[in-house]
Order: C-alpha cells, then structure tokens, then sequence
C-alpha cells in the first residue's frame, strides 16, 4: 500500500492547524487523543473485498439496471417530440414539483455526493463550508434570476441578452462562456464516475477509470442525442429521489450507530481524523497562511454567485410554462437541496468517525469515496453480504447521480453552440435562417463533439477532487455570465460592447489564471505535477476574474460608442416583470 499522505496536505503545501488568530477556540467537547483509533480496516483491504464473489456480480447488476433505466427513459422520451422546442425545453410541459426536482437533480451532482462529503470527511469545518456556500447561492437564484429569465428568455442565456442587444456578437460570446463552463463541469462528474467505479470494481489502476469514463462519455451522449431535454428531465428527477432516498438511509444508520448524539459522532469523527480537535475548528484546509484563506474567500465567492450563471440551470427554468411555476420550483429545489447538505453534513463527519481519515484518503487521496466507503462498513463490513450490498446500492446512486448531470450538461453545452453559435452567430448577414430541424441536427453533432472532448480532458483531471473541479466551473460562471445578465436585466444605458466586453473580461481570465495556477503546474496534485509555470498563488480565481467581469462590463458600456436603445430596454424590463409576450 502507498504511504498515506500528511492530513495537512494540500495541493501540495502544508497546511497546519488552526492558528489562533482565525477566532478564539471553542471550548472543546472533550478530550480528543492526538491520533485517531485504528480504522476498522485498512483501504487495502476494504476495497481487495470487493473484487470476489457474488458480491461483485451484484454491483455490476446493479450499474447495469441504472444503465438500463435511464436508456428506456431515453427511448421513450425520445418518440415523443423532435421540434426544437422539445429538445431544447421538453414541450414546456413540466410542473413546479417535477422541475423543482429536477433542479435538485441537476444540482445535487457528484460534487455533492461525492466531493462534498469526501472534503467534510477529510477537513471537518472546512469542507463544511463547501455546502454552505452551494445552498447560499440558491438564494440568489430564487430573488434574481428565475422568473426575470423565464419571461425573457427562450432556451439559453443568450436569448435574454440578445432581447436588447445586437444578436451576433452577444451570442457569439455568451455561446462561447456556455460552451466553455459546462465543459468545466463535465470534467468534474466524469473524474467522480471513474473513482466511484474503480472503487467498485476493486482497483485503482488507471485503465478502469479510463474505461468508466469513456463510458460515461459515451452514455451522455446517448441521452441528449436520443432523447433531448424530456428524457434528461426524467432521468434528474429519477436520480434525484434515488439520492434523497440513499441519503436519509445513511443518515439515519450513521445516527443509530451514535444513539442520535450529534455530540458524540462530532468527537468520534475528531478522533478519527488524525488532528484532533483541530478538524471540528476552522482552518485544518484553509487557515495555513493569507493565501489559503484569500483562496477560501474567493472559492466562498464563486460558489455563491456561480449558480445563477450556470448554463444547464438556467435552461431548466424554460421547461416550465410561466414564471409563476419558475419561481416554485426554484422554492422546491431550495428544499430538497438544503435537506441532503444537512444530510451530507452527517455523511462527511460519520465517514471519518466510523472509518477513519486515513483510510478515506488511502481509497482516494481526494476523499471522492468516502460515502461508498461509510455504507460499506455501515452494512456490515468488508467481509459481510450487507455491507457489500448497501455499498452497491449506494454507488449504484452516486452513478444515476452523474449520469443525470452530465446529461443535462451536454444539453446545455450542445444548445449554446447549436442555437447560439451555430445558428445565429456564425452564420452570414442575409443568409437563410436555419430550420427547427437543422439546428436540432446541429444541437446532437455539437453533443457528440463536446462529450468527446469531455472524456479527453478528464483523463488528465483524475487526482482531483470533484467538488474542487465544480469550484473553477462556477468562478468561470459568476465572472462571464452572471454581470453580464445582471446587467442586461438592471441597467438601462448598459450595451452591446458591454455585454462582450463582460463575458470575455470574466470569462479569459479565469481561465488563463486557472492555467496558471498550482492546480496545473507546481504541485504533486496539479494536473502537469512534473513541471512549475504557475505564478497565481490562489488555486480558485474567482476573487479576480469575478471582479474583472463586472468591471469590464462597464468599461465596455461608458466607452461604447452607441447609445443603449432605451425602447428595447423597456421592452425588455415589462417582459421580464410581467411576462408578456413570452414564450
């Protein structure tokens, strides 16, 4: 077995415990040793188990019936409408409570599932702050953005911005920062696949995670080819019950093993973590130097106003038929969302205080696995028929969970190039507008190309942790997409240089600082470990690219030469209030 890495690892600089200047301490719940208890057993172990017998006959059962699932969903979605409006928007037929669920579904990826839990397992305090910052941004979301799109919009960003704007060049860039952040996210969900399923399969060579990518690849293809955004909604919504569900079981079986005491399962999981006291407090991964925490500041940043920018969770507010049911789905999703934080809260600290730090970090140095680790040991153990059947069923969930993201990524990654790129920006002045039928044709050539560039990428992202890969996703969101719909919807004099201007200023940024930063030169997790060409100290760069975005938008607009049209913009503001003339 590979020595296990120092718990104050990250991202290749040490990290200490919680200096004394980040707040007074707590008093302590109690006295906590200064090294966990031995685990139950060893990673080693726990995942050479699952390589034997029936028990790895049922797993593989078990993915191969959510395969199928979600490939009748597709079948049969797919008869039922192949205008641009049912692949785009699925008919525009939903309700509040099914979209709400598919938000949730949408939403609640393998960030939440896997990284998420895997970082409270690993950082205690820290990684709690993850899900805090994820559900804060709904409130965003819910005030600014879902009824004001619904009414303005028709099936992407762009749409809105070009109400009041010359459409070429707006959708040119918006189509650009679609394309590009939802590909961001699809490399997340496809490195949890492939860690999720090597674990599975009991192994942790490359060629497995290889394979499941590729798969999962080629899957998501399938959906959004074959079945649009009617078959993606049902699989969110699908998905979405299966996580709720596995999740309260968890919850509830790590509570019963604590006899209910949130206290003692809080000391348990400070014994387990290797640090002591110092995992209950602030700072084990954020609290090392001023960088680590600007670099918390900033993730804080992106997480709460990524959301709103987000390509495939704007496009869900068009699959409902008014602003109305926008808004009370929005409300739903808040609710079923901040139920499984609460729940992952539990799953995090009841991985470390049942299994141990080390033993999370021996499977995935990332702690992508440590929920599949927990129900495996929550069953019964490595040895036993329950806890190998409860660890199956629960992957089975953390695999219907990506399958349903990466779907609806790809949806909304194939509709910004086809819709806006394709069909409107790059095509010439006085040429003739593309039929329904031959931007759908477009829209499923544009999900193949993407999904295969998808699966290239996330090859090379495979040491990382999911929830971190998310992280960058949404800095490039809140920096292109968010000032720039805030804009288009709250300012009058704003404009089309504006609009450009906004969603390169954010958009270029993040990324060049991104690639300039310890996440792909310069330390042993980076993606290039062997070379050093980083000089942005922080690791997420949305405390400067977020910034930037703003700023440029109203550069662009104080120095454009043409006037905003003050017509259009009312036109615009009585649309999106009052939804009159929508689609």
């Amino acid at each position: 077995m590979t020595p296990t890495p120092d718990p104050h690892a990250v991202h290749g600089t040490t990290a200490q415990p919680a200096a004394p200047y980040l707040a007074p301490h707590p008093a302590p719940l109690t006295t906590v040793p200064p090294h966990p208890a031995p685990a139950p057993a060893s990673a080693h172990s726990v995942v050479g188990t699952l390589t034997t017998g029936a028990h790895h006959e049922l797993a593989i059962v078990l993915f191969a019936v959510i395969v199928l699932i979600t490939l009748g969903i597709t079948l049969w979605a797919g008869r039922r409408g192949q205008a641009a409006e049912d692949f785009y928007t699925g008919g525009r037929g939903f309700t509040s409570l099914q979209n709400g669920f598919a938000l949730s579904g949408d939403y609640l990826s393998a960030a939440s599932f896997l990284g998420v839990t895997g970082l409270i397992a690993l950082y205690g305090y820290d990684g709690v702050l993850y899900s805090i910052g994820f559900l804060v941004a709904w409130l965003v979301v819910l005030m600014l953005v879902a009824e004001l799109v619904r009414n303005a919009g028709r099936y992407t960003l762009a749409d809105v911005l070009a109400l009041r704007m010359r459409q070429r060049p707006v959708r040119a860039a918006a189509g650009t920062a679609g394309v590009v952040v939802t590909l961001l996210y699809l490399i997340a969900q496809m490195v949890g696949a492939g860690s999720l399923v090597a674990l599975l399969l009991g192994t942790n060579s490359g060629l497995a995670k290889t394979l499941t990518i590729v798969a999962v690849g080629a899957l998501m293809i399938i959906y959004v080819t074959v079945g649009g955004m009617r078959a993606t909604t049902w699989i969110q919504i699908v998905k979405a019950g299966l996580l709720l569900v596995g999740a309260a079981l968890l919850t509830v079986l790590v509570l019963a093993r604590f006899h209910g005491d949130l206290f003692a399962l809080m000391r348990a999981a400070a014994r387990g973590s290797g640090v002591g006291q110092a995992y209950l407090e602030p700072g084990l991964k954020y609290g090392a130097s001023a960088t680590s925490r600007l670099d918390f500041f900033s993730l804080g940043l992106a997480l709460v106003l990524g959301t709103a920018g987000l390509p495939h969770i704007l496009s869900r507010f068009y699959t409902v038929p008014t602003a109305r049911a926008a808004r009370r789905s929005t409300m739903w999703a808040i609710g079923l969302i901040g139920g499984f934080y609460l729940m992952a809260i539990v799953l995090g600290l009841g991985a470390t205080a049942v299994i141990g730090a080390k033993t999370v970090r021996a499977a995935n140095p990332a702690g992508n696995t440590a929920v599949p680790l927990l129900a495996l040991d929550l069953g019964g153990g490595s040895g036993s028929t329950g806890g190998v059947v409860l660890f199956a069923l629960i992957s089975a969930v953390a695999f219907a969970t990506i399958l349903a993201v990466v779907a609806g990524l790809t949806l909304a990654s194939s509709a910004a190039f086809a819709h806006d790129l394709y069909a409107r920006a790059w095509r010439r002045p006085g040429s003739r507008e593309m039929t329904d039928r031959q931007e759908v044709v477009a829209a499923r050539v544009a999900a193949v190309v993407i999904g295969a560039a998808a699966i290239v990428l996330s090859l090379f992202a495979q040491q990382l942790n999911v929830a971190f890969l998310v992280g960058l996703a949404f800095a490039a969101a809140a920096s292109a997409n968010l000032p720039t719909l805030l804009f288009t919807l709250f300012w009058s004099r704003f404009t089309t240089r504006g609009v450009v201007w906004s969603v390169y200023g954010g958009l270029v940024p993040a990324v060049l600082l991104v690639v300039f930063s310890p996440v792909v030169s310069g330390a042993p997790s980076a993606l290039f470990p062997g070379v050093d060409f980083h000089w942005f100290p922080l690791e997420n760069p949305g405390l400067v690219s977020i910034p930037m975005g703003f700023l440029a938008g109203w550069a662009g607009t104080v120095t454009s030469p043409e006037a905003a049209d003050a017509d259009r913009y009312a036109e615009l503001e009585v649309r999106s209030l009052t939804g009159a003339g929508a689609a």
